[in-house]
């Protein structure tokens, strides 16, 4: 864990007024996360989404819309090895995100620019296909959004310039032939996932999530596929993330608490 005069240190390094920000954990402690005290902070669905990635030690993995890192740094502490690569095109969010790779010792490269253009040039290693993309894009349609006055939360929430079927693109485009794209996205934009998706992927897995078990529709869905494979989609039972009294699930507070893996595969039958 960071000292208070380590982490001091790598704020200033990075340009960070240190009464800006504060220092979380997720994981069960295992992940720190310095984060903005105002503007977006990662809450349950970066977590998720990084559980829900299927990788191995030693894989090339690109988080889309990095943030401050909650989700890479999550799945980097799960899975050791990794070589990980993150976009993010907030200078202060990719800053955080550098300071928070410091802090776990994780294999991160930060590339600082937006989603759509080009990542790399020929004669970059980073160049290279990766085997798992995982994104947790703006969940609001520019077009659409009331934004948040925050400079920080609008760019986290509304879409800017590029619309969620571009940026699905973007990361079917940098994965191997069979590799996996896992997205975090509000249940009622489900539909532009999967038109997205139709053609380049398959495999297509959907697991909605539901905040509690009351019978109301989900709240977000992880939608996992496969590039170039043309297996059906599959429809998972739901997760429920919080049962009576508000507290967690035992296979949710596995993943919060444990950094348990969140398998999309179809269980088998006996």
């Amino acid at each position: 864990m960071a000292t208070p005069i380590d982490l001091q240190d790598r704020l200033a390094r990075h340009g960070i007024d240190p009464s800006t920000v504060s220092l979380d954990h997720l994981l069960g402690r295992r992940v720190q996360l310095v984060q903005f005290i105002r503007g977006y902070r990662a809450a349950v669905d970066p977590v998720l989404l990084a559980a829900a990635v299927p990788a191995e030690p030693g894989q090339r993995v690109l988080d889309l819309g990095l943030g401050a890192g909650a989700a890479g740094l999550c799945l980097a502490a799960r899975v050791p090895g990794l070589g990980l690569v993150g976009v993010e095109r907030d200078a202060g969010a990719a800053a955080l995100a550098r300071v928070n790779a410091g802090l776990a010792g994780a294999a991160l490269t930060v590339v600082e620019t937006d989603v759509g253009a080009r990542l790399q040039g020929p004669d970059d290693p980073r160049a290279e296909p990766f085997d798992h993309v995982l994104t947790n894009p703006p969940f609001l349609e520019e077009v659409r959004a009331d934004p948040p006055p925050d400079p920080g939360r609008r760019a986290a929430h509304v879409e800017d310039g590029i619309g969620l079927g571009a940026w699905i693109a973007a990361g079917l485009k940098r994965l191997k032939p069979g590799g996996s794209f896992t997205i975090v996205m509000r249940a009622d934009r489900l539909a532009e996932i999967l038109t997205a998706l139709a053609g380049p992927a398959g495999d297509i897995r959907v697991l909605p999530v539901h905040t509690v078990g009351d019978g109301r529709p989900a709240g977000r869905v992880i939608v996992q596929a496969r590039k170039g494979r043309r297996a059906p989609l599959t429809l998972l039972a739901p997760l429920v993330l919080a049962g009576e009294g508000r507290d967690w699930t035992p296979p949710v507070r596995a993943v919060l608490e444990d950094a348990a893996p969140l398998s999309l595969a179809t269980p088998s039958r006996g």
